[in-house]
């Protein structure tokens, strides 16, 4: 009952939003979108840093400053809160990745989805990830994957994707090691596909694991 209860809330987020946008304008749900991403960049005292800043400091954010970047090509902000242990995901290679995450619709300031639940924590997000000379490509396992389940689509966001350049995917094998951790407000073009055609920003909280 609770998951059906949870299920129906986030759709009726979806539905307010896409009533919403019956009456606008693209321009205008666009200029909604960008009001939406800074008035949360406001209310949650981000400081927005430049790529360069960001390859300066050997590409990391500094969390104690709350510290985002933004990646001007997909205009996705960026907040690397954990490097993680193991090493990166090398050329060539195609990887099984456990998340875990958290989605919040900017637009409605509501969680929309997650797996950080009791109710879902036997859902852990499983994708194959692929690094073809430094562009990654992904897809959800219909199997475990809430996304999948939620979205009817095996595409993972382009960006939750962004993160994959500059993390370790690996496992933790010691008490001090941790995995990979990121923060990422989410433009709609680089979202799922509710998001892309509802055009709301989504900001996401999420872990990245190494399958076996």
């Amino acid at each position: 009952m609770k998951k059906l209860a949870f299920v129906f809330v986030a759709f009726l987020s979806l539905f307010l939003v896409a009533s919403c946008n019956d009456t606008e304008t693209y321009a205008e749900q666009r200029d909604r979108e960008d009001a939406a991403i800074n008035q949360f960049i406001r209310d949650s005292s981000i400081t927005v840093i430049t790529e360069s800043e960001f390859r300066d400091q050997n590409y990391t954010t500094d969390v104690s400053n709350n510290e985002y970047v933004l990646m001007q090509n997909s205009g996705v902000y960026m907040q690397i809160v954990r490097e993680g242990c193991g090493e990166k995901i090398a050329n060539g290679e195609t990887v099984t990745v456990l998340c875990r995450f958290t989605e919040r619709n900017l637009l409605t300031d509501s969680i929309q989805l997650t797996n950080q639940t009791l109710a879902f924590a036997s859902i852990p997000e499983k994708m194959s990830v692929t690094n073809t000379n430094g562009t990654f490509s992904a897809s959800f396992d219909q199997q475990s994957s809430l996304m999948y389940t939620f979205y009817q689509s095996q595409a993972v966001p382009s960006g939750w994707l962004v993160p994959f350049n500059y993390i370790k995917v690996g496992r933790q094998t010691t008490p001090d090691e941790e995995i990979a951790k990121v923060n990422l407000i989410v433009p709609s073009s680089q979202g799922h596909r509710y998001a892309s055609s509802g055009v709301y920003p989504c900001f996401y909280t999420i872990t990245f694991e190494r399958g076996r």
